[in-house]
């Protein structure tokens, strides 16, 4: 693409008001609606590692003629240092896009992003049939893009390229459907982000049916239409490499008689703004992060002996009894529950325990309820929020005091612990007496 844009340049064809301006700290360059007059400015975007042009319509340039590049053009684009492109609020014809996108086969750009962009028409991409690109992430935010049903057999002439694709970004681009030959055609894809988009339940299975993104690793389906935690699962069963996945912001619903066996490759699960009143087994043994935030959970009953992190802030949760069963816990979030009291006698067999976020619960500042946070507190595993948001709610005396305020004593808390000595002092010298 970065061919097609010097080309265009060469010949006086963009039209516009604007330049280029390089950040030398940063080797960032942005080039907005350049025209005659300030296409020279291009020239300080050679040093730049990231290069970035907005503002344009390319589709009056359809019908011109891109044929192979001379030694001298290819030269001097194999000497760029540019590694990322960016391209942002451009009407971009297809037929044009495959046409130079060639290119990018003598350049060092490793990252190419369409931001705020509109694609039209169709090409049939032999321009690209058997080109090997360098990219491996490719991203489209916010773009209207062609509809890929119907268009799987254009892939056949990326396969190369798409072969290779390490990373793939799709995100509020109104996406209903993946096609499965889509999928297969990813065959070393390791990250496929599809968040914001209109993915349903239905869709997924076709997705990721047998064989495709067999490689992936990280997938993102944040804040689609999906509507059941089941659904999702089953959906996702297939891809047996995946580690990490995240449906935050979906309107999931779990039905108690529904079970599926999520990946067993999954490390870490996203549940997060799902306004999931239930988590149902099994989950991933495997799992070190689970973030079940912001959901409408009473109880918890896990069991996962490699969960390192285990995020369960705004939710409806009393008791935290299950952390007996999450032996390996590094970090846990609990702010804004209905917690009363946090169980010392648990808290403190979690050996690895070093982050703990328990803010804005209704404390029991009893001897024990104020104990198990002061004690958290004295280990430095509390938060920034440590002390301004940890206030007592009860026994009334303590109401809105804050709990580091709260005098925990031995007399007044372990009455037995004092009152025992001095009974077994006192026996003693009665029988001493006698």
């Amino acid at each position: 693409m970065i061919g097609a844009i010097f080309l265009l340049l060469a010949l006086d064809l963009v039209e516009g008001g604007g330049r280029c301006v390089l950040n030398r700290t940063e080797e960032h360059c942005v080039c907005r609606r350049l025209s005659e007059e300030s296409v020279g400015s291009i020239v300080q975007c050679l040093p730049a590692s990231v290069v970035e042009f907005w503002g344009g319509d390319l589709e009056k340039y359809t019908t011109l003629p891109v044929g192979d590049l001379q030694p001298s053009a290819i030269e001097i684009l194999e000497s760029l240092s540019i590694r990322k492109l960016v391209f942002g609020d451009l009407l971009v014809p297809v037929v044009l896009l495959a046409r130079v996108l060639k290119f990018l086969s003598y350049t060092q750009v490793q990252e190419l992003e369409f931001e705020s962009c509109t694609f039209v028409g169709s090409s049939n991409w032999s321009e690209m049939a058997g080109q090997n690109l360098p990219i491996t992430t490719l991203s489209f935010h916010n773009v209207t893009l062609v509809p890929v049903t119907g268009h799987e057999q254009g892939f056949s002439s990326l396969s190369r390229w798409l072969e290779t694709l390490q990373e793939l970004v799709v995100t509020g681009s109104h996406i209903t459907t993946l096609p499965c030959a889509v999928g297969r055609a990813f065959g070393a894809l390791r990250s496929l982000g599809m968040a914001h988009n209109s993915l349903a339940d239905g869709s997924l299975a076709a997705a990721f049916c047998p064989n495709a993104f067999p490689k992936l690793r990280a997938l993102s389906l944040r804040r689609n239409n999906l509507t059941s935690y089941h659904g999702a699962c089953e959906g996702l069963q297939l891809l047996q490499q995946l580690q990490h996945l995240d449906i935050s912001q979906n309107r999931l619903t779990a039905r108690p008689a529904s079970s599926c066996q999520w990946p067993v490759s999954l490390q870490s699960l996203n549940l997060s703004r799902t306004g999931l009143d239930q988590v149902l087994p099994p989950l991933p043994p495997n799992l070190e992060v689970l973030d079940i935030s912001c959901n409408h959970l009473r109880t918890l009953d896990i069991s996962l002996g490699s969960l390192k992190m285990l995020l369960l802030s705004q939710n409806m949760l009393q008791d935290v009894s299950f952390l007996k069963n999450c032996p390996m816990l590094e970090v846990l979030y609990l702010d804004d529950n209905l917690i009363s009291e946090l169980p010392w006698d648990e808290l403190r067999l979690l050996g690895h325990l070093r982050d703990v976020a328990a803010a804005g619960n209704p404390y029991n500042c009893s001897c024990s309820g104020a104990g198990a946070i002061q004690r958290l507190a004295a280990m430095g595993h509390l938060g920034p929020a440590w002390p301004q948001d940890y206030v007592c709610h009860s026994p009334p005396r303590y109401r809105d005091v804050l709990v580091k305020d709260v005098s925990i004593s031995v007399l007044q808390c372990n009455r037995a612990a004092v009152i025992a000595p001095i009974c077994i002092i006192l026996a003693i010298l009665c029988v001493a007496g006698v």
